[in-house]
């Protein structure tokens, strides 16, 4: 039984060092809370029971949100065994999210915030994708043997792996080089607050595709998050402890506004079960409801292995491509610009100053690592700040540094221990899109709040408020809906093929010469290595890099048997 350190403050109180409860019987460290304050400020460290339980509320949360991207990456890189691919995908991502979790609270932003899966950069793979050399065969590719396209999928994720390390690498250099931290002198309330908002606004189509699946669910979900926190979260329960004082006893805990998430998943996941047993809901896999049942999703628990630790490059060497590379960079930049906004509202929720010029750049930076270390693993995305995590914050009052380190130490395990992490993922999706409703709504909400700071009554201010929000909204649903309007040109207009076929000519010329010293080339030649640094006269690029065929430039069948083992 874990220690009670929310006992009687009262014979304490005048001494020095003491630790003040609030009305709520909850200890707050010394600080006299009001009723809607934070519990658990950021330095704060809840009693162990408390941590462990607060973690796994957040964690919960992480996986919710975190599930869809196996499952996307799974199909897109087209495996023969798509769902022992799926499992492994799983373990590694949640293996990485509580990495970047734990790195990025400890050494990076120090916020109380939640690295997970970005969904930003599925755009730039699905097109990546969609190349000929890289698309899924057909049944006709099958039947006629198409060699071009039967290609082993391990071959997609390493073109994905290579260039997200690449633009993850662009990323730590923005935050090293503090380039972010320069842009934010000029930054007030009048630019955080869209920012903010729109973070929440702009995922409503995520929140949209989880709900829709049994909107029933879903706002049964969030009513009662609603009514934990909202309503009844004054209620005190009286619950186990222990003190050195006062060994075994009860003390009361207001358990509905410190785990309202938890409860919530639990009241309803356990009303699923019962309509999924009664037949309440279709049996039918494509019909949408079917996401509603408790084992809509039963095979992951069967796939996944019960001891699986992720190991740096599983598929391969990764490879690289400047289209590839530029994609993932834009998605790169967005992701930037929207963890800035996390910074804010974590700091805002958790009653914490804003972050200073030097604590985002380290942020910023910290991500890119990470998503460095995401794509040598095989994950086959980025790592970045969720937001729905930080919208809890605001719902449960705890924004611990410590808790939010024990939710990334929980993933870690759940990634490792894949049965325990495969029956978190059973959690239906209509429940993990109630939750979402209240996450992102408080996210949207605080940036509003942030204008408290301006004049509101200035139509200066009000001017660029509306133009923000207006533009937010409009420019990417324009862009979504008129992709065809915005054309670069053909590659054969813009000269790209021809560009090429000058450049890298089928037959070798003295000209290259003029590009590298032989004496060192020949160096370099003996460093097998070396001919994947982009630098050395050595780099190799074409299909060396991607198959295992003997290219032109080699003369000596024994050499390339060798550069490829």
């Amino acid at each position: 039984m874990a220690e009670d350190k929310s006992g009687d403050m009262s014979e304490r109180g005048d001494r020095r060092g003491e630790r003040h409860c609030d009305d709520r019987g909850v200890e707050t460290g010394g600080r006299v809370v009001a009723d809607q304050s934070v519990i658990y400020p950021v330095d704060s460290v809840p009693p162990l029971h408390l941590t462990i339980l607060f973690g796994l509320q957040q964690a919960l949360m992480t996986v919710g949100g975190t599930l869809s991207l196996p499952f996307i990456l799974a199909s897109l890189f087209c495996p023969e065994n798509e769902s022992q691919v799926r499992a492994q995908l799983l373990s590694i991502t949640m293996f990485m999210c509580g990495l970047a979790t734990i790195l990025q609270c400890l050494l990076g932003v120090r916020l109380p915030i939640i690295q997970g899966g970005s969904h930003t950069f599925v755009a730039p793979i699905v097109a990546m994708l969609t190349l000929e050399q890289f698309r899924c065969p057909t049944h006709m590719d099958r039947f006629h043997g198409n060699d071009s396209v039967l290609i082993p999928w391990e071959r997609r994720m390493r073109e994905v792996q290579g260039n997200l390390i690449l633009a993850s690498v662009t990323q730590v250099v923005v935050g090293g080089l503090g380039l972010v931290g320069l842009i934010l002198r000029f930054v007030g309330p009048l630019t955080i607050a869209p920012t903010i908002s729109l973070i929440g606004l702009s995922l409503t189509h995520v929140v949209s595709d989880f709900c829709d699946k049994q909107w029933g669910i879903s706002l049964l979900t969030l009513a009662l998050l609603f009514l934990f926190s909202n309503i009844i979260n004054k209620v005190q329960l009286p619950v186990p402890a222990f003190s050195m004082q006062r060994k075994c006893h009860m003390t009361k805990l207001p358990i509905f506004q410190l785990f309202p998430v938890v409860l919530a998943i639990a009241v309803v996941w356990l009303f699923s079960f019962i309509l999924t047993e009664s037949g309440a809901f279709p049996t039918n896999s494509t019909d949408p409801a079917y996401k509603a049942r408790t084992d809509s999703r039963i095979n992951i628990l069967y796939e996944s292995s019960w001891f699986q630790f992720p190991l740096p490059l599983p598929f391969g060497m990764p490879t690289f491509s400047a289209a590839g590379y530029m994609g993932m960079l834009a998605a790169t930049l967005s992701s930037i610009f929207e963890s800035v906004g996390d910074y804010f509202a974590a700091a805002r929720f958790s009653e914490a100053q804003n972050p200073p010029a030097h604590a985002i750049n380290r942020g910023i930076a910290i991500e890119g690592v990470c998503s460095i270390i995401s794509g040598v693993m095989g994950a086959g995305h980025a790592t970045t700040s969720y937001s729905g995590n930080i919208g809890i914050i605001g719902i449960t009052k705890i924004g611990s540094r410590v808790v939010f380190v024990t939710a990334g130490a929980m993933l870690v395990f759940f990634g490792v221990l894949g049965k325990v992490g495969a029956v978190l993922a059973l959690i239906p999706d209509p429940i993990v899109g109630g939750t979402l409703l209240l996450g992102l709504g408080m996210v949207a909400s605080i940036g509003i709040a942030v204008l408290q700071y301006c004049e509101l009554f200035s139509t200066r201010n009000i001017t660029i408020i509306g133009v923000s929000f207006l533009t937010g909204l409009m420019i990417p649903q324009w862009l979504a809906e008129n992709g065809d309007i915005v054309k670069t040109g053909t590659e054969h207009e813009r000269g790209i093929k021809r560009w090429i076929e000058v450049q890298n000519p089928a037959s070798k010329s003295d000209d290259s010469r003029v590009y590298s010293s032989p004496p060192l080339t020949r160096l370099l030649e003996r460093v097998g290595c070396c001919r994947y640094c982009p630098v050395s006269p050595t780099f190799k690029t074409g299909k060396l890099q991607r198959d295992s065929k003997v290219d032109k430039p080699c003369t000596d069948l024994k050499e390339v048997k060798s550069t490829h083992m």
